[in-house]
């Protein structure tokens, strides 16, 4: 049974860093692209930014671009998404998911065997 598990989320200052763990289970990365995504309170659930983990081929959403790092540790079987100049409206439940599909692709339809979601929260 495939399973993801995020971890790494809490309270940062705007300005600060988190790195986030998507740590998976029940299937080897190696075969699929993993992402990251993210849901505040009233909004839909928007890519952040996701890796193909076979050729480590890696886009991000506008919003986000040169502020956070994907990475994917094979031997670890888990994705990363390093998080810094943080603000406010970065603050969302964030999630992690995979697709075998090989496009490069953020859009949550294509993805599955989501995460619980970890918190973050950007706040002063």
């Amino acid at each position: 049974q495939v399973q993801l598990v995020e971890s790494g989320g809490g309270l940062a200052q705007p300005g600060g860093s988190l790195r986030l763990s998507c740590a998976a289970s029940g299937v080897t990365l190696d075969y699929y692209r993993i992402g990251w995504f993210r849901q505040a309170p009233g909004k839909e659930r928007e890519g952040v930014a996701s890796i193909s983990s076979s050729s480590g081929r890696t886009i991000y959403a506008d919003s986000v671009k040169g502020r956070f790092t994907i990475s994917s540790d094979n031997a670890k079987n888990t994705v990363y998404l390093q998080m810094n100049s943080l603000r406010p409206e970065d603050t969302a439940v964030y999630y992690c998911a995979l697709t075998p599909f090989s496009i490069e692709t953020m859009d949550p339809g294509l993805f599955g065997s989501w995460g619980q979601g970890t918190q973050v929260t950007v706040s002063s």
